[in-house]
This record gives structure tokens, sequence and C-alpha cells, in this order.
């Protein structure tokens, strides 16, 4: 019987925080002490775990040499300044922040490139990738092999909750003052989001690609291990609170064979395929609150056999953030933790 570790979760009162310290519960980890960490403003909120409301602290003030494992679910700035604390105390770091490099931090998603890990040593430092990585990973890994990918092109329609509680209370406000005839005063984004699409998700560079973007095409390509494939990626802000939906277009050197393609997914760790004619998985009455990735709409292209075209959905706090970082500390602790 694995020995119970004491762990640290950096965060602990954000949306994906929460949801983390949820499935440490759900799953059984072996936990020892939980220490629940937050920004000044946040430490002394109550957070549920086993039936008891655990603080949290201010993480400046943690001594790291506490714990052995770390989860870091806030933003790049505090992995940035924490987690060379928490290396230096000889703890595993599980980074969710997309601050560290490749080089020190491997991108790892457990249905896609689990052979990651057994090239590191403990105490390990490793990144659990953005959630739209997680769900095309899931998907693309076991269609890797039976289709010989030249270009994928993705639209991500992104829930609001993956910026966390002030941007659903802020789909939750304009929604509510639309609704009853109210002036709309946009804060948290710079326009109208309620029953709106956004054309771009955060920040761009000089060449006009999100900052998202960028960090989708890099860690795809490094979970796929295909550095050179094509990637083409647009993200979209929807008025959704929980649950990213893709549109996948996948271009191969030779016709898709499409019942191999449905077997293989039908078959795949992580994926609910969805055939009955006439209906696809949605994020509201399917994905949120699951641990899998719903594919449905599976077709070749209309002049092209070459093409095979995908319809994603998937609860990006759950499925896409907190459920792989446990997962991948699962599969940790059997060998580096």
């Amino acid at each position: 019987m694995t020995q119970p570790i004491d762990i640290a979760v950096i965060g602990a009162t954000g949306t994906v925080g929460e949801t983390l310290v949820q499935i440490l519960e759900e799953r059984d980890f072996p936990v020892g002490t939980l220490y629940l960490l937050a920004s000044n403003e946040s430490a002394g909120s109550a957070v549920s775990f086993r039936g008891k409301n655990l603080r949290t602290r201010e993480v400046d003030e943690f001594d790291f040499t506490k714990v052995r494992l770390a989860f870091f679910a806030a933003g790049p700035a505090v992995t940035l300044s924490f987690a060379p604390r928490a290396q230096a105390a000889g703890c595993t770091v599980i980074d969710l922040s997309g601050a560290l490099p490749a080089e020190q931090a491997p991108a790892v998603v457990p249905e896609a490139n689990p052979q990651v890990l057994d090239t590191l040593k403990a105490p390990a430092t490793l990144h659990s990738p953005s959630a739209a990585a997680v769900a095309l990973a899931v998907v693309l890994a076991p269609l890797k092999h039976l289709v010989d990918l030249q270009r994928v092109t993705v639209t991500a329609c992104l829930a609001v909750s993956a910026q966390g509680r002030e941007a659903v209370s802020e789909l939750a406000r304009q929604t509510a003052e639309l609704l009853n005839a109210r002036p709309l005063e946009p804060r948290f984004f710079d326009r109208q989001i309620a029953f709106n699409l956004l054309a771009q998700v955060g920040p761009s560079d000089e060449q006009g690609h999100g900052v998202l973007e960028r960090r989708l095409v890099r860690e795809l390509r490094e979970l796929l291990d295909l550095p050179l494939l094509k990637i083409s990626v647009t993200c979209v802000q929807v008025p959704v609170f929980f649950g990213d939906s893709y549109t996948v277009s996948l271009n191969a050197s030779e016709a898709v064979d499409l019942a191999a393609v449905n077997q293989a997914l039908d078959t795949a760790p992580g994926v609910e395929l969805v055939q009955d004619e006439g209906d696809f998985p949605t994020p509201v009455g399917d994905a949120v609150g699951q641990d899998v990735v719903y594919v449905g709409r599976v077709r070749g292209g209309i002049d092209e056999p070459q093409q095979l075209d995908l319809w994603l959905t998937t609860d990006n706090v759950r499925k896409g953030a907190a459920l792989n970082a446990v997962q991948l500390a699962e599969l940790l602790i059997k060998d580096l933790v």
C-alpha cells in the first residue's frame, strides 16, 4: 500500500485548485497532510476536504520542506516565483500554468505520452498542459499511428471558467443585466461576452496570434512527439461557463479509413465516442463534471478523402486541468515522489 504523501496545492481557492482538491478526495489519493496555499488576498478561505474545512495559508510564508509534492494551479507569475523554492526543497512539482520551459518541465498527458515519466528522476518537475492541449492529445494520440497526420486545424471554443472566477461572475452578471433590460457594463472582458462571441482569447503577439494559441501548438507537438506537425489554431471566447468544445480537421497523406478511426476512438482511454446517427455531444448536456473527452460528428471531408473532421467537447476545469494533474501524480507516486 502506498504511504501517505504530504502535498501542497498552490492556487487552492481558484476554480482549478478547488477541483483538484475535490478529485484528490474522490480518487482516494494517499494524502497525508494537505496544505492549501493561496495569495495574501485569498489566504484564510476554507476549502472542504474529507469532511473538514481546511484553511488556506499564504504561499509567501510556506516552507516547502514540509511536502513531497506540490501542484501549482495558480498563474505563471506564481509558478516562476515559488516553484524554484519547492524544487530546492526536494519537492516534486506539477505545474499547470505553462510557465516553465519544456526542458525543465516536460508536458505529459497520461493517455498520450506516459513514457516521458520513465525518463524523469525524483524529485521530478513536469507540466500538466493547457486544457485544450489535453483534450486534443487524448483524441489524437490513438489516431497518430492510424492516420499519417500532415496538418491539424482547430477552432477552440473556450468557456470563460478558464480565466477564473472573475470571468465566470462577469458572464453571469452581464447575462442578468441584459435579461433585465439594464445597461451592460463590461468589466473583466473589454466588451460584451453574454450572448456574444469574442474572436480572441487573451493577448496576442505582433503576428496576431494569441498567447494561448501559440501555447497550444507548442504543447500539442510535444505531446504527440511530432515537432514538425503543421497546426493552425483559432481560439474563440464563447458565453459558456464550463466546458470547452473544438472543431478539428485533420489532413492525412492518404485516404482516411473511417471505420478504423471509429474503432480506435471507441477503445481509446479517456475518450467517449458518440456514434448514434443525428446525435452529438454538448458541453452542458454531456461533458461538464465528466472525466472524458467526448467525440462526435466523425466524418470524412466533403471533397477530400484524406480529410477527417471531428467535434470534441470536455470539461475544461475538471478533465482538461485538475484531473490530468492528479493522474500524473498517481503515476509519479509509484517511483518518483
